[in-house]
């Protein structure tokens, strides 16, 4: 096993903007190879390995963090678990600039296009050694670490399926107030189609509701809240972020000693199929369970969980991220997508008054039977009565908000009727 040192050699630059005139940094040095992508003007080889050019924005989301560690704590030690092609893990040293990456994979075959795609990068030696590549079981490795206690800044873990067996061991090896990148692929588990499957893996039993990916994305959070408990420690999400393609579930978690400061974060979940209305339930309200519409149609509610009911990103550190992001131009990225757009509505999320969930516009125009008019006409509408809402970066058919279903219904009726022209 190589031991590393503590000490890494500290490469701090002025402005904080990627660059490939970095010392140490060759893009000549790669092999060219025949699938070949470039992803932020790096240019990588992914050989044989798995690879979604789809993720480029959960690994732009995650540079963008992990250089705001290291621009507030001066230096960045990262893990990467499952590097596959090693894109992850060249990303953070040339953009993050982080002192010292870990990349490894369990498959032995990818040692070629690993090295390959690193070496634009000097690899250096002893104290000032950059990068290194292994091969083993991540878990296994995490835990090799812990007990040398020799603690990284961030370990990220792009998992694949409800593979939550990294959790305990990637908090026990994460440094305190460090970040965690978790992952989840389970789109059957949110959904709500194998609760024993999430009770297994996350330790919550998940049925169907409409927002499932919003559930997805809980559930994981969840399931660390659970895991950083047994150490004493609590997770706080920095961000979380869905997409639509695997389906791919991602949250960068802060790891802090301590219990959770508000316990109504990690609770139950309902969904009442008659009035369309959701809940949060407490644990000591387990026995007593009913929704604020006093059906009396049976089987009506929904219940789910555990699972986390706090916010899905710091508003804070959401802002630091869309500023480093203009900083950099990264506008939006090789696949078109927006990146500011995304940032700017995950920042309107991260309203404290927003609860958890949202409503599915189809939903409201099903009920109130009228075509439900545009997703702007009924926010304004939402705000000037004064209730918070905003746009979900999940669904762009969607809203969140703190009103209630019944109340939603009147609005769009009232909104439908002023449309309608005057005979």
């Amino acid at each position: 096993m190589l031991s590393l040192s503590l000490n890494s050699h500290l490469l701090i630059s002025s402005p904080l903007i990627p660059s490939q005139h970095r010392t140490g940094f060759n893009p000549s040095s790669i092999i060219c190879k025949s699938r070949q992508f470039t992803e932020r003007g790096l240019q990588f080889d992914v050989g044989d390995s798995f690879f979604r050019q789809e993720s480029a924005t959960g690994r732009d989301l995650g540079v963008l963090s992990a250089a705001l560690f290291k621009e507030s704590n001066g230096s960045l030690r990262v893990l990467d678990g499952l590097c596959g092609c090693g894109i992850r893990s060249l990303r953070y040293l040339v953009e993050a600039e982080a002192d010292f990456v870990l990349a490894n994979d369990a498959n032995e075959d990818c040692r070629r296009v690993i090295e390959g795609n690193l070496s634009q990068v000097s690899r250096g030696s002893g104290d000032g050694s950059r990068w290194v590549v292994t091969h083993t079981d991540a878990n296994r490795l995490m835990a090799e670490y812990y007990l040398q206690r020799d603690y990284f800044d961030l370990i990220d873990i792009d998992s694949f399926g409800s593979d939550s067996s990294f959790l305990r061991t990637a908090i026990s090896t994460v440094k305190l107030d460090g970040l965690l990148y978790v992952t989840s692929t389970d789109g059957f588990s949110s959904g709500g189609h194998r609760p024993q499957h999430s009770l297994a893996a996350y330790g919550a039993y998940i049925r169907p509701m409409p927002y499932s990916n919003e559930v997805g994305l809980r559930m994981l959070i969840g399931g660390a809240v659970r895991e950083a408990s047994v150490f004493g420690y609590r997770v706080e999400p920095l961000f979380s972020y869905y997409s639509y393609h695997g389906p791919v579930f991602r949250v960068m978690l802060q790891v802090k000693r301590g219990k959770l400061p508000d316990t109504n974060m990690y609770n139950f979940i309902s969904y009442c199929t008659e009035c369309g209305d959701s809940n949060t339930i407490g644990w000591d309200q387990l026995g007593q369970i009913r929704c604020p519409c006093n059906t009396n149609v049976p089987h009506s509610l929904i219940v789910s969980g555990p699972l986390w009911t706090g916010p899905l990103h710091q508003t804070s550190h959401l802002k630091k991220m869309l500023n480093l992001a203009e900083r950099w131009g990264w506008i939006s990225n090789s696949s078109g997508k927006s990146l500011k757009k995304l940032l700017e509505l995950m920042i309107d999320e991260s309203d404290p008054n927003l609860p958890f969930g949202y409503l599915k516009m189809d939903e409201v125009s099903r009920r109130v039977k009228l075509n439900s008019p545009s997703i702007e006409a009924v926010m304004n509408t939402l705000h000037k009565v004064g209730y918070a809402a905003s746009r979900s970066h999940i669904t762009p058919k969607a809203i969140k908000t703190n009103c209630r279903m019944a109340e939603c219904l009147k609005i769009v009726e009232e909104l439908q009727q002023c449309s309608r022209p005057v005979l």
